[in-house]
This record gives structure tokens, sequence and C-alpha cells, in this order.
């Protein structure tokens, strides 16, 4: 039986860490839904910006129906033959409407401090505009429409790791889930 871990949490709690981990220790397949976005951007020949992956999901997912990516993730998740898999960046209800559904699905909170959170993101490169964004706009940030469900998620997940200390502690939890 497949074991699908869906990852959401609030802007760098670590989703993307966590998985990544799972994908180089376990050999997990990951399916982000950010990706289907980043696709996008790159043939329109766009910045990864967080602006704009705000503005083409609202766009698809207005067009289209709230729950698109989640159809796509369900039958990519269908389509593989991986037992491990893991999907970065569940941020909406509609994102597991499908996923739940499957058995051996989890919802996993990666939950942060804010302030690690700021830090972790001012030092990262996942989007263009990460390393000169200030407190304010990551606090301005949260109030996208990609971002206000997510504490609702966090309280409704199966599973709830926290992510405030190190690397290390980090991989001990997701081995220990595994």
């Amino acid at each position: 039986m497949k074991k699908i871990l869906g990852f959401t949490g609030l802007i760098a709690s670590g989703k993307g860490t966590a998985c990544n981990y799972l994908i180089k220790k376990h050999g997990a397949v990951s399916f982000k839904f950010s990706k289907i976005l980043r696709d996008i951007l790159d043939r329109a020949y766009l910045p990864h910006s967080r602006d704009n992956l705000v503005k083409i999901s609202m766009i698809m997912r207005e067009t289209f129906g709230q729950d698109l990516l989640a159809k796509a993730i369900a039958q990519d998740i269908k389509n593989t033959d991986k037992e491990l898999i893991v999907v970065d960046g569940v941020r909406r209800p509609d994102d597991i409407k499908y996923l739940k559904d499957i058995p051996g699905f989890k919802l996993v909170a990666v939950d942060t401090d804010e302030k690690i959170r700021y830090e972790r993101l001012i030092q990262r490169t996942e989007n263009i505009d990460d390393k000169t964004k200030t407190w304010e706009e990551f606090v301005k940030d949260h109030k996208a429409e990609t971002e206000v469900y997510i504490p609702e998620l966090i309280k409704s997940a199966d599973i709830k790791i926290i992510n405030d200390t190190s690397l290390e502690e980090l991989y001990n939890q997701l081995d220990k889930l595994v």
C-alpha cells in the first residue's frame, strides 16, 4: 500500500526541506502544487516571484475550478508505482479533496516559529524576491489567497511536526514518521 504524505505549513516552515529529505533518504517521489505553476511561469518567461505564483494560481483555479491542481496531483499519485509519495504545498481544503480519499494519505503539518521562518526565507532562493523580503512584506504575504487556509489545515492535520530547532531533529521526526 502506498504511503502518501501531504505537507502543509506556513511560508518557510520547512515543507520543502522535509520532502527533499524523504526523497533522498527514503526514495520518495514528490509532487508539488507549485511545480505546475512554475512550469507555466517558465513557459511564459515570467519570473518565479511569490506574486506571480499567487496570480497564476488564482487565474487557473477561478477559470478551471478550485480543485484543478488537486485533480492533477491525485492523478499523478495514482499513476506512480512508488510506495512513498510526498505532496509538497497543500494550501487549501480543496487541495486534499481527492487526496484524502486515496488509501494511505496523511496530512502532515510542519509548524515553525514565525521569526525562524522569516530568517529561513531571506536565506533561501526559492523565489527571486525571497532574499530582499522585509518583515512587513513577509507578514503581508500571509494574507494572500494562497496562504489564508493553511492555519485551518494545520489544525486538522493527522500529524504535526515542530521544526523550530535543527535539521537533525527535523530528520529524526521524519524518520519516525516513515
